[in-house]
C-alpha cells in the first residue's frame, strides 16, 4: 500500500484538532502570529519528544534534514529562536487542556485484569525534578537548588496518568492532594504512602464519596482493636477491625477502619495497612499496596525516556509547555499500544516510532515488523514505499 502520510502525521491525526483550536482561541494565543502557530509549536515539540532531541539547535537541524517531508506539517519556520519565543510566550494551559481532552479517549483503553475485582484502581504520589537555580530562579527550592514537583493520580490498570499537577519543589504532597483538585470517584480504590495520611481528608473526600483508600500505618497512630477477623491466607498475620483514638483521630474519622498486618517474603518485612474496604480479602489489600509501585515505575520511565529533566527554555512557561507536551506524547503512545494490542513494552514502541517517525508507512504495518526489519524501510521517492 502506498502511504502519503508519515508516521508523524498519523500521530498528529490522533489529536482532537478542533478542540485544540478552541483552547488556543480561549487564550488568543495565535493572535498576531506570523510564522509559528500553536499547532506548529505542538508539532515541533512532539517531534522533539519522539526523537529525544537534546537542544533547540538539535530540533532545528533534525527538521531541516527532513525538509522534503515537513511541508505536510504546514511549518513556515523551524528556527530555534522562533521555537524558543513560542515556548516562552504561548500559555502552557493550552497544552494542559489538550492533555485532559486526550485523556477522555485514552481512559477507555482496555484495563489490566491482574486483579479479580472490578473497582478502578488509582495511586497518588509525586516526583521531584531538580533544576539549576541560576538558570531557573523562579523554581527556588533551597539556597542552592531549584526544583519543581509533579503530583499525579495514576490509573494502575491502564498505566496512564489521570490527573497531573505541577507545584514548587517545597510544597507539601498532602497539601497539594487536598487543595489542587484530586477527585475520587465512587467505588474506586486509591493507594498512597504514609505521607498522605489525613483522617479528616480520608473521611470527607474518600469515604463519604463511597470510595476506598489503602495506606500504610504510621507508627505513632493510636487505635483500639474492636474485632479480630478470620485469617486464612498465606502471609497475612492479622486482619482486624479497629477504631482510631488519640488526638483528633476519632473526631476526624468516626467510623471503623480495617488494619491488615502482612509479612512479605520477598522483602522479609512486616507491613501494616489501613483501609476502609471490608469486602476484599486481606491478601488483596496487601497486593493493592504492592501495586502502588507502578506509579514509581511511571515516574522513573518518563524521567528516563521523555524530555522532562532537561529543558529547551528557562522560563516557567517554557518548562511547563515541555512537560505537558511530554505527557501528551505519553498518552499518544499509550493509546496506540492499547488500540493495536501491541504486546511488547511501551519503551519498545517509542523506540520503533522514533526510528521511522518521518517514513511514509502505516503505523499498523510498522508494529507488525520485527526490530531487525525496520532498517529495511526506505522511501524510493515521494509516492513509492518499498518494504524489502
Amino acid at each position: 500500500m502506498n502511504y502519503t502520510n508519515t508516521i508523524f502525521n498519523q500521530l498528529l491525526e490522533l489529536l482532537p484538532r478542533n478542540r485544540f483550536e478552541q483552547f488556543v482561541g480561549q487564550h488568543k494565543a495565535d493572535k498576531y502570529v506570523k510564522k509559528m502557530s500553536c499547532w506548529n509549536q505542538l508539532s515541533i515539540m512532539l517531534y522533539a519528544q519522539a526523537k529525544r532531541k537534546e537542544s533547540l539547535r538539535d530540533i532545528e537541524t533534525g527538521l531541516l534534514s527532513q525538509e522534503n517531508k515537513i511541508y505536510h506539517l504546514g511549518l513556515q519556520s523551524v528556527a530555534r529562536s522562533t521555537i524558543a519565543e513560542a515556548n516562552r510566550d504561548r500559555p502552557y494551559q493550552i497544552y494542559e487542556s489538550l492533555f485532559y481532552e486526550l485523556f477522555k479517549v485514552c481512559k477507555e483503553l482496555s484495563p489490566n485484569t491482574k486483579f479479580e475485582f472490578d473497582n478502578p484502581l488509582k495511586a497518588i504520589d509525586s516526583t521531584t525534578i531538580i533544576l539549576c537555580l541560576e538558570l531557573f530562579p523562579w523554581a527556588k527550592f533551597s539556597k542552592t537548588k531549584g526544583a519543581i514537583k509533579l503530583h499525579c493520580l495514576f490509573d494502575i490498570r491502564s498505566q496512564i496518568p489521570e490527573f497531573v499537577v505541577e507545584s514548587g519543589g517545597h510544597e507539601n504532597d498532602l497539601a497539594v492532594a487536598k487543595n489542587r483538585g484530586f477527585v475520587f470517584s465512587p467505588d474506586s480504590i486509591t493507594v498512597m504512602d504514609r505521607a498522605y495520611i489525613d483522617f479528616k481528608w480520608f473521611y470527607e473526600k474518600i469515604h463519604k464519596q463511597k470510595a476506598y483508600f489503602v495506606v500504610r500505618l504510621k507508627k505513632n497512630i493510636k487505635y483500639f482493636v474492636l474485632e479480630n477477623l478470620p485469617v486464612f491466607e498465606e502471609g497475612v498475620i492479622s486482619d482486624q477491625k479497629i477504631v482510631l483514638c488519640g488526638g483528633d483521630s476519632l473526631e476526624n474519622y468516626p467510623e471503623d477502619v480495617r488494619l491488615v498486618t502482612y509479612y512479605d517474603k520477598e522483602t522479609e518485612k512486616t507491613y501494616q495497612f489501613l483501609t476502609n474496604n471490608f469486602v476484599l480479602s486481606a491478601k488483596t489489600i496487601a497486593d493493592i499496596y504492592k501495586a502502588r509501585w507502578q506509579i514509581e515505575l511511571f515516574f522513573k520511565w518518563i524521567k528516563q525516556h521523555l524530555k522532562i529533566k532537561t529543558f529547551f527554555g528557562t522560563s516557567k512557561n517554557a518548562v511547563l509547555v515541555q512537560i505537558w507536551i511530554a505527557m501528551i506524547y505519553y498518552l499518544l503512545v499509550s493509546y496506540i499500544k492499547g488500540k493495536t494490542k501491541f504486546s511488547a513494552s511501551i519503551l519498545k514502541l517509542t523506540r520503533i516510532l522514533s526510528e521511522v517517525l518521518m517514513d511514509r508507512v502505516s503505523i499498523i504495518d510498522i508494529l507488525g515488523l520485527k526490530p531487525r526489519q525496520l532498517y529495511k524501510i526506505r522511501i524510493r521517492d515521494d509516492t513509492q514505499l518499498v518494504l524489502c
